[in-house]
């Protein structure tokens, strides 16, 4: 197959309309690109309270003689190496988006790159074998602007492996897409089976 027809550029027309279709509806883009956003976050960080450091609890010095002011333990947020006072603790970021809202918001994003014509179908039995520089001269015919987002399917190893390497382009799975990915990117590459398997996802 010649590189000319591995990837072509494709117009709302012929893209199809269950997917790209869809209204902008801005306030729904939005919570779902935070939603995916949130639930990335690891939720890892952790400081340690004033009851948690490791200092002795005695007091630091006798109440009274001393003619320095009165202070108990030296685990106090207010001297060095004293816990933190409100840090963060290990916790969840997940927001939760009703299964209908989140499937509206990403059919709108997919919708918006109709419109600007940043949508691109990919043939990917083209790459049964991996071929970075295949991958990236079909861009560069397209003219794909960055960055530049591929979406396959998970047995599409080869193209995967020949798009994962070329600057500012991300590649995922289908499954793994969500609306941040899709309105974060410039243009987008959809590969056959990834397309029809979204039309399954959507509707």
């Amino acid at each position: 197959m010649s590189k000319a027809t591995v990837l072509g550029k494709t117009t709302k027309a012929d893209l199809p309309k269950e997917l790209f279709a869809e209204p902008f509806h801005q306030s729904l883009v939005h919570e779902a690109a935070r939603a995916d956003m949130a639930s990335r976050r690891r939720g890892t960080a952790s400081t340690l309270t004033r009851g948690e450091v490791s200092f002795t609890t005695a007091k630091a010095w006798r109440q009274k003689g001393t003619g320095r002011a009165r202070v108990g333990t030296l685990g106090v947020s207010s001297r060095y190496g004293g816990g933190v006072t409100f840090g963060p603790k290990p916790r969840h970021y997940t927001v939760k988006v009703n299964r209908k809202a989140r499937r509206k918001a990403l059919r709108s994003a997919l919708s918006v790159h109709a419109e600007r014509d940043s949508v691109a179908v990919l043939d990917a039995s083209a790459f049964e074998t991996p071929s970075t520089k295949q991958a990236a001269a079909a861009l560069a015919k397209w003219g794909a602007k960055s960055p530049t987002l591929v979406v396959l399917t998970a047995e599409e190893t080869g193209a995967m492996k020949s798009f994962r390497n070329i600057p500012r382009t991300t590649v995922l799975e289908v499954g793994a897409t969500g609306v941040a990915d899709v309105i974060a990117a410039a243009a987008i590459v959809l590969s056959e089976t990834a397309l029809e398997a979204l039309k399954e996802r959507l509707s």
